[in-house]
């Protein structure tokens, strides 16, 4: 996977920067930039969200069923 990281301001109006770092999902975050040794943190990003049916009516003609308004089947 790829994570995006930034450093860490050592003070305020610091200018920040911003890293992609490919990591296997298994690793720690990092704390400090593999070459440069800069702090560094992980961004969280967001995710896909929830998806659901428009009804329950609709859940035979999409070929399955899954968690939506109405529960779970």
């Amino acid at each position: 996977m790829t994570y995006l990281y930034e450093t860490i301001p050592a003070q305020e109006g610091d200018e920040t920067n911003r890293y992609e770092i490919k990591q296997s999902i298994n690793d720690v975050a990092l704390t400090e930039h593999p070459e440069t040794g800069e702090p560094i943190r992980r961004v969280i990003l967001g995710g896909w969200g929830v998806m659901t049916s428009k009804s329950s009516d609709d859940r035979s003609s999409q070929g399955g069923c899954g968690c939506g308004p109405s529960g779970c089947c």
